[in-house]
């Protein structure tokens, strides 16, 4: 009696199919998340004019005019914050168009204070009260908005990495 042989693809097949599975699975839920988590902004929020914590007025769609801009809506006592904001800061650094807003991170005083001490010098609207992130209906941080002509083109809440962030502002700019 003849023994039937059983043909098995190789394992590394079998798993990169099954990661491969699983990465599609993780955007689907990633992305369905950032749609239910995503702010809605009220109408008028881009030309309404705002402070930035060095006495300066702008809007948002003043600033999204030239180049797309990534808004980052952040807070001191945030975990998931200490990990991007170096991020923020650092594409700041490197030209890109950023404008920051600090949840209840404390006075003027207080919030320039734990900037310095961090080393942190992109434009920072201080939202001491937190009612622009409940006119903005913004429940998560971190979260990254990026606006475009005064458009918001697209939104994520969460951790993300600085190619991510890059490449959102690419893909806003075409």
């Amino acid at each position: 009696m003849t023994e039937a042989v059983v043909s098995k693809a190789p394992r590394w097949k079998r798993w990169g199919k099954e990661a491969l599975w699983l990465l599609l699975m993780a955007l689907v839920v990633s992305t369905l998340l950032d749609l239910w988590r995503g702010p809605t902004l009220p109408a008028g929020a881009m030309e309404a004019p705002f402070t930035l914590q060095d006495d300066t007025r702008t809007s948002l769609a003043e600033l999204s005019r030239d180049q797309p801009l990534l808004v980052y809506y952040w807070a001191s006592w945030c975990g998931v914050c200490r990990f991007t904001t170096p991020t923020v800061e650092q594409l700041w650094q490197e030209g890109e168009n950023v404008l920051t807003v600090a949840l209840r991170s404390g006075n003027n005083a207080q919030l320039q204070l734990g900037m310095s001490k961090k080393g942190l010098s992109f434009p920072t609207h201080n939202d001491e009260q937190g009612n622009l992130a409940a006119r903005w209906q913004v429940g998560v941080t971190p979260t990254f908005l990026i606006i475009k002509d005064g458009k918001l083109t697209s939104s994520t809440t969460g951790w993300s990495s600085r190619w991510g962030l890059k490449l959102r502002l690419l893909w806003a700019s075409w």
